[in-house]
């Protein structure tokens, strides 16, 4: 039965003696935790912006931001990496997934401008498509919902090979109405599998809005129709997030799959191509941004004594010298070989 979750489990903190200790947090999440991911969410966040700056000056072709997306992304990976026996598939928006599964700086650049020793393809996809096995993700392509069945074949193997690895797959709203997804939730369902359904809602199918995608509120109902269990969370809260990710994944490896719908906010074109500004109200994306993980987090740190203004600030002059290092990094590397375009390619 899908259901919304509009409270956190109380647990213990791990916070030092300064810091207070009425944020409730879940059992495995601590302070320190928050101001972690913070450190990698502005890190994300300034690689993205850069990204986006190069597309305009001619050296990215094209680039998906997850701004707004962040938190979903990093919550969901922390419940992941915290488990331990996690694989990841996921979607062409998820950057901060990607790279804070273990890529640097300097190889998301390079991935982006296409350059020789890219980690994921060396340069012959679309950024950061392909796999990236040293770190458990594969996005074979850019194919909308195509990665929902290729992670329900990767649960069923491990199934198969009894492995107790639970299986993470994300796509967005517009994916959900891809026969695709159909085909991997019904077979998910039928056989049990340990897989996890990750929907970053942002309400746009490019530009599409969700009223004229579905005749639902909440993409997680769908889960009735197929027989497991949906969960709605705000996307935009990297604790609700974490949490439900959490209890997901025992789920997941105990009895079967689960459909969990994170409510995030797309603050950027759907890509460096689109013009959103011709089908979104420019208040809408103002709105919007009220509720940007960045900013959000950030007050409730400080509020909570774990970080200070100067602290943040501190923290966002490395990432700016971290992603200025990668840009240089990359713009001085190589194009790749053409001798190679042919290897690791199947013979006609």
């Amino acid at each position: 039965m899908a259901r919304k979750r509009t409270d956190r489990a109380k647990g213990t903190g791990g916070a030092s003696t300064a810091v207070k200790t009425d944020l409730g947090l879940p059992d495995g999440l601590t302070i320190d935790d928050l101001v972690g991911c913070f450190t990698e969410m502005i890190l994300v966040r300034t690689l993205d912006e850069r990204i986006w700056a190069l597309n305009r000056q001619g050296k990215v072709p094209i680039a998906a931001s997850c701004q707004g997306h962040e938190a979903a992304q990093l919550g969901s990976l922390l419940a992941a990496k915290k488990d331990g026996k996690c694989f990841l598939f996921p979607y062409y928006r998820d950057l901060a997934l990607k790279m804070c599964a273990g890529l640097t700086p300097t190889q998301v650049m390079m991935s982006f401008m296409g350059k020789e020793g890219e980690p994921y393809s060396n340069g012959r996809q679309f950024p950061l498509q392909g796999a990236d096995l040293a770190h458990n993700v594969i996005q074979i392509s850019n194919v909308v919902a195509a990665g929902l069945t290729q992670a329900v074949g990767y649960a069923l193997a491990c199934r198969m090979l009894g492995d107790d690895t639970v299986v993470l797959t994300y796509f967005g709203d517009g994916a959900s109405s891809q026969g695709e997804t159909h085909e991997a939730m019904n077979f998910a369902a039928v056989h049990q599998l340990p897989v996890l359904f990750i929907c970053e809602n942002n309400r746009y199918a490019i530009s599409v809005p969700q009223r004229y995608q579905m005749a639902i509120a909440d993409v997680s109902t769908r889960a009735d129709g197929y027989g497991f269990r949906g969960v709605t969370v705000d996307g935009m809260d990297l604790v609700q997030c974490y949490e439900a990710t959490s209890e997901a994944i025992k789920h997941a490896r105990q009895q079967g799959p689960v459909l969990l719908e994170m409510k995030v906010e797309r603050l950027m074109p759907h890509t460096t191509d689109d013009d959103d500004l011709r089908y979104r109200p420019r208040a809408e994306i103002e709105e919007a941004r009220k509720r940007d993980p960045v900013v959000t987090l950030a007050a409730l740190l400080i509020d909570q004594g774990a970080l200070t203004q100067e602290r943040v600030d501190e923290i966002k002059e490395q990432a700016r010298d971290a992603i200025d290092e990668a840009t240089d990094a990359a713009d001085a590397a190589g194009q790749p070989d053409v001798s190679t375009l042919h290897d690791l390619v199947y013979a006609p």
